[in-house]
């Protein structure tokens, strides 16, 4: 296909919810070697209560409670069309932003991934004594030169330590650990739908805005065969004191 005709099958591509099939044969991303999903279901296996913050589509919370069947109350908060997710879980979906509409000491698992915050407070207020938070976050200076493709060359990217805001409200750190991983992109329409949907790797973009830096790519990718990035992705569990 040409670029032109890539980018107007990117541009078609619906952006509900966080299935990423439609790259299949078209881009790839190692996974981190931690397992978030299966992670997340060896710990609802003693939960009784969880919750799942930003789920997004509900498909990875969906995942981890499908392979790990039992009676608890199982609940979701998304912000942004939590209808779609809601189609997708087996579990009461709440529209919600960092302001978390639940009791003190509701839950004893609270996971999330790709959150685009923590509301740590919030966190361990809803969590119970000696519950655990399992977060699978975006790391710094992620898929950086995808974003440098369109934006040019960016400042290095700030560190985040989790360390003092978890303490600060309340929470032992037990495990934090990142991986870079590599994703490569076969053409410039996954390319140009990767940028629509995960939509803080170019704030604000837009296909026809960014439509000349998506031709250089596309032109390196006709050149290499594939655009390479890198993904980076940080793993955190805390536990509330007791």
């Amino acid at each position: 296909m040409r670029f032109d005709e890539l980018l107007a099958e990117a541009a078609a591509v619906p952006l509900e919810g966080w299935d990423f099939s439609w790259f299949d044969g078209r881009a790839t991303e190692q996974r981190p070697s931690w397992h978030y999903a299966d992670r997340v279901a060896e710990r609802l296996t003693h939960a009784t209560a969880a919750v799942d913050l930003q789920t997004g589509g509900g498909e990875v919370y969906a995942y981890a409670i499908n392979k790990a069947p039992g009676k608890r109350r199982l609940v979701a908060t998304e912000a942004w069309q939590p209808e779609v997710a809601a189609r997708n879980l087996n579990a009461h979906v709440v529209k919600a932003d960092d302001h978390l509409p639940f009791g003190d000491a509701t839950f004893d698992l609270v996971v999330s991934r790709h959150p685009v915050s923590t509301p740590w407070t919030e966190i361990a207020r809803v969590l119970r004594p000696g519950g655990i938070f399992l977060s699978q976050q975006i790391g710094d200076g992620s898929n950086r030169e995808l974003s440098e493709a369109m934006l040019g060359p960016l400042p290095p990217p700030a560190r985040k330590n989790p360390g003092p805001l978890a303490e600060a409200a309340g929470l032992e750190l037990l495990d934090v650990r990142a991986e870079r991983l590599r994703a490569e992109f076969f053409d410039i329409g996954a390319v140009a739908y990767f940028l629509r949907k995960v939509i803080w790797t170019v704030p604000g973009f837009t296909i026809e805005k960014y439509r000349d830096r998506l031709r250089a790519v596309h032109e390196e990718i006709t050149v290499k065969g594939m655009f390479v990035s890198h993904a980076t992705r940080v793993l955190i569990e805390a536990r509330r004191w007791p």
